[in-house]
């Protein structure tokens, strides 16, 4: 018998999980908004009871991004950091974690003021983008590796096969936040990872309308499933039936606006590289960043996210980002606007002083979320607002 071909990326992004209402034959999923649904005997359902443990709406979604992920559960969550969260849950109190240095600073605030306390995990964080430092680090209560790449904001690439050959040795769990990336541009379980997560707020969502978050787990392992099933039952941390559908409408584009958020970045980040009042550009897609080899191994485009060094101080920055017209001050990214902000003083500001100088966060960082507009305009934009 002839083996059943997989379908492709861009088709599972329209399809996967989603099928004509038997009811009324919609072609879109429906909303679904009931909280409880009738049974016919106790105990006896259409397979779904209450809405916190299954929705219908988010079902759809949930067999969506792990197909889309190439894995084998999906869940869908209240916010990013809501998926984060639910991963720790997997730990014990005095376990360690060894996580990113460059990290989003939502990530690094959990990790500090509220899991260390309220669960009595340990964390450390190195330069995951040399596997030594993740070696060196590695005790016997290590129990995950929680890794970022690209990173936010400085866009370091970690190696994640040979990060998970490494866990899987020392039979530790591997957590990816795949947020910058998108399953369109990588997916960390081909590579041996065990449990991807996104902020579904941004590229999968698109459209700066919604917040959400998403994993999935990529391995068999039917144990590992079923402990995230009941932390994600029991805690509640879900993605609302109208998020959800919001999610399964922008999957849908994922494909079209991954091509253009990619294609916008990289023209913008080789025009501005080597400009005279910039001192840096950093994009894995320049030949110019250290991982770029890398990142053209593992990646299949590398994303919509160029962060700039500008020449000059704090105050020259916050010029620039007071005077772009197309670009928006703001925080967040992965819509189909493009965005600027300050890391230090906006998506990192939680970060002490002295941590962000550390890693390289300096006073005059700048990141961009390079929309889908027209790359001329966003040009200029950047360059009238330097001038």
């Amino acid at each position: 018998m002839k083996k059943k071909k997989k379908k492709n990326f861009e088709t599972l992004a329209i399809h996967a999980g989603q099928k004509p209402d038997p009811t009324s034959g919609a072609v879109m999923t429906p909303i679904v908004m009931a909280s409880t649904f009738e049974q016919s005997s106790p105990g006896v359902h259409k397979g779904y009871d209450y809405s916190r443990s299954i929705n219908p709406t988010r079902e759809a979604f949930e067999e969506c991004i792990a197909s889309l992920e190439n894995g084998i559960k999906g869940f869908g969550f209240s916010s990013g950091v809501a998926a984060i969260s639910a991963c720790v849950e997997l730990l014990q109190p005095g376990d360690h974690i060894i996580a990113m240095d460059d990290l989003y600073g939502g990530s690094v605030r959990l990790f500090d003021e509220i899991k260390s306390i309220s669960q009595g995990i340990n964390i450390s964080y190195v330069d995951m983008s040399n596997i030594e430092n993740i070696e060196k680090e590695i005790s016997d209560n290590t129990k995950m590796l929680f890794i970022e790449t690209p990173t936010n904001p400085l866009l370091k690439v970690s190696d994640l096969q040979k990060i998970s050959e490494l866990a899987k040795k020392r039979k530790i769990l591997t957590v990816c936040d795949n947020t910058f990336a998108s399953p369109f541009n990588q997916k960390p379980l081909n590579f041996g990872i065990d449990i991807v997560i996104h902020s579904a707020t941004k590229y999968l969502g698109g459209h700066s309308d919604l917040i959400a978050g998403a994993m999935v787990i990529g391995k068999d392992d039917m144990d590992l499933i079923a402990r995230m099933e009941n932390i994600h039952n029991s805690l509640g941390p879900i993605s609302g039936a109208f998020d959800s559908y919001l999610l399964l409408r922008s999957l849908k584009t994922l494909v079209v606006r991954m091509q253009r958020h990619n294609e916008n970045a990289m023209k913008l980040a080789q025009y501005f590289e080597g400009h005279n009042k910039i001192s840096k550009v950093i994009y894995p897609g320049l030949v110019s960043h250290p991982q770029h080899s890398l990142a053209k191994s593992q990646m299949e485009g590398f994303s919509g996210i160029v962060s700039l060094e500008l020449n000059g101080n704090l105050s020259n920055a916050k010029e620039l980002l007071e005077k772009t017209s197309i670009f928006t001050l703001a925080e967040s990214l992965g819509g189909v606007e493009s965005l600027i902000e300050h890391p230090g003083l906006m998506t990192h500001a939680s970060l002490p002083e002295e941590r962000r100088k550390k890693l390289g966060i300096s006073d005059t960082l700048i990141r961009l979320s390079i929309g889908l507009e027209n790359i001329d305009d966003l040009i200029d934009d950047i360059e009238s607002s330097l001038n």
